[in-house]
């Protein structure tokens, strides 16, 4: 496994009147070249576990391992933890600072301590993943698009070639082009070199059509850890801490109900017309 977390907690602003305990006792792991789903309500301690995983914040109690070894064993190295687990924060375009792309893409790199000739070859690298040209990299990343500045921030933690890329709402505030072009993207990446990759989404669709296992976060707490099949069976138990389940789905347990002799772990468009042409077959109807 790469990552492993061992019953962390972590109380904001302990002993205080603002204490808030964010997360409680959380237990998993995630194997090398997993693509993972991350899903919850709002406050349910999804962002705070994606700070956690690469030490941005150190749990109050519990550990965190990242390839066998405790994170927060040598806090002096934590840096190193960054840049192995690269984390980009919903609206990453908010952090784009540099006077070019270019100068915000070499950032990571350059903390790293690699040679310029290393820093351009990854920059080069991670914007032909990413679909940035040459000439955007000269550019202001305040002349890009909504998009080319998502794309321009994910390319600029792309560039330190992390073990595991955590993506926290990645695709909020895009449009629907905008949204299926990053994460196919993503997808491109996690297939390339067996990376891992932990997607954090609202859109129950998006964790749907890219992950193969899902975590639930409730109140802090981790609900549910199991395939995506397996999660998205338990509609009503989703429902009941205010998740709900991909609309296909929703379209086939209707069908089901109707008397329709279709399958209801169907997930994806795609998975549905095989599975209606399949009934249709057997029905005769094509």
């Amino acid at each position: 496994m790469i990552l492993k977390a061992e019953n962390i907690t972590h109380i904001y602003s302990p002993k205080t009147p603002f204490e808030k305990k964010a997360l409680d006792d959380v237990s998993f792991s995630i194997e090398k070249g997993e693509f993972v789903g991350l899903i919850g309500h709002t406050g349910s301690g999804k962002s705070t576990l994606a700070q956690m995983l690469n030490g941005l914040l150190r749990p109050s109690s519990g550990k965190i391992y990242l390839d066998g070894e405790d994170i927060w064993a040598k806090p002096k190295e934590i840096r190193k933890v960054r840049f192995a687990v690269g984390v980009v924060f919903q609206y990453p375009e908010y952090q784009l600072f540099g006077e070019t792309v270019y100068a915000d893409m070499a950032l990571g790199p350059r903390n790293m301590g690699l040679s310029e000739q290393e820093i351009k070859e990854r920059i080069e690298e991670a914007a032909d993943f990413v679909g940035l040209t040459n000439e955007q990299l000269k550019r202001s990343p305040f002349e890009l698009s909504g998009g080319q500045k998502r794309r321009a921030a994910i390319g600029s933690i792309v560039a330190m070639r992390p073990k595991v890329l955590v993506l926290d709402e990645p695709t909020a505030g895009l449009d629907p082009y905008g949204r299926e072009r990053l994460l196919r993207r993503i997808r491109q990446y996690h297939e390339s070199g067996d990376k891992t990759v932990i997607l954090i989404s609202h859109s129950m669709e998006e964790i749907a059509e890219n992950a193969s296992r899902i975590l639930v976060m409730n109140h802090g707490k981790l609900e549910l850890c199991d395939k995506t099949s397996d999660v998205f069976r338990h509609a009503q138990r989703l429902s009941d801490i205010g998740l709900s389940i991909p609309h296909i789905t929703r379209v086939m347990l209707a069908l089901k109900e109707k008397g329709v002799d279709v399958r209801t772990d169907i997930f994806t468009v795609e998975d549905a017309k095989a599975e209606l042409l399949r009934v249709m077959r057997g029905a005769d109807i094509v």
